[in-house]
């Protein structure tokens, strides 16, 4: 039996909210085997993160070659990057091998607020990862940061949108659910236009929402899916996640990523 499959680069969350947990579980109920290369250990949960450990730049390097080398992915989904000489050694071994389907979501604060990257780190993003590029999925903040432009609405999300395609060359998916009157995400790719509507709802469980959207993105172009396909089908996947209402934790809580499958539910 063949199976496609997908690679996350990303942070483990201890607390299997975000990061590569979420990543795996995303890409499993999505129909494809998913692999990780971890780029840092955190020790967080719903309420924040008190602790972050960066993996070696050279041995992230050599979990890629074993990677590569073996089962190679047909999709590839990067997420929390610590150093600089982690995205140095992260777009030498995507060129190496040439690889396909990249999705970058750009996480810089997590949504409990905790801060996961620096300056030096996202200015080696955007010179060396972001061209290679198939789509980036930026929230409002992190589309403020990358086009160097304030949002205040949808028209600004396709200027700044316009704009970091201009620079990198990239599709961008910018998300819109910061944004008070709306969840409408906006894809922009030299000069097309796409609107994915989203709806406000009303959980405050969103924990891992971007690592979420982002490997069902990579999972669904893994399949061989084109790009509006990916986004509109893993927006519908992240939407039931967050509706099936899971309450776990003391802060913002995870979704349920595998609400698709029945399980016996226990009262505390």
């Amino acid at each position: 039996m063949n199976m496609r499959t997908a690679l996350t680069i990303a942070g483990s969350d201890s607390s299997g909210g975000a990061g590569i947990q979420a990543d795996i579980k995303t890409m499993t109920v999505n129909g494809v085997y998913a692999m990780s290369a971890l780029t840092a250990l955190t020790a967080q949960n719903t309420m924040g993160v008190t602790d972050i450990m960066g993996v070696e730049a050279t041995f992230l390097g050599n979990q890629l070659d074993s990677i590569f080398t073996d089962i190679y992915p047909n999709a590839i989904k990067l997420g929390m990057i610590f150093s600089a000489e982690q995205v140095s050694v992260i777009a030498q071994k995507l060129e190496k091998y040439q690889a396909e389907n990249i999705v970058i979501d750009p996480v810089m604060v997590a949504t409990s607020g905790s801060t996961l990257t620096n300056g030096e780190t996202v200015e080696a993003l955007k010179k060396h990862l972001l061209p290679l590029a198939t789509v980036i999925t930026p929230n409002i903040f992190e589309t403020q940061v990358l086009s160097g432009m304030e949002i205040r609405n949808e028209k600004d999300m396709i200027r700044a949108a316009k704009n970091i395609f201009e620079i990198y060359g990239c599709a961008v998916l910018c998300k819109g659910g910061h944004l008070e009157e709306h969840a409408n995400d906006l894809l922009y790719i030299d000069g097309f236009e796409h609107w994915f509507c989203g709806e406000k709802i009303a959980n405050m469980n969103t924990h891992g929402t971007g690592c979420t959207l982002s490997s069902a993105i990579a999972a669904n172009l893994a399949k061989g899916k084109k790009l509006v396909e990916a986004i509109e089908q893993a927006k519908q996947y992240l939407t039931g996640a967050i509706k099936a209402g899971l309450n776990l934790g003391e802060g913002r809580g995870p979704l349920n990523h595998v609400y698709t499958f029945s399980f016996g539910q226990e009262s505390k």
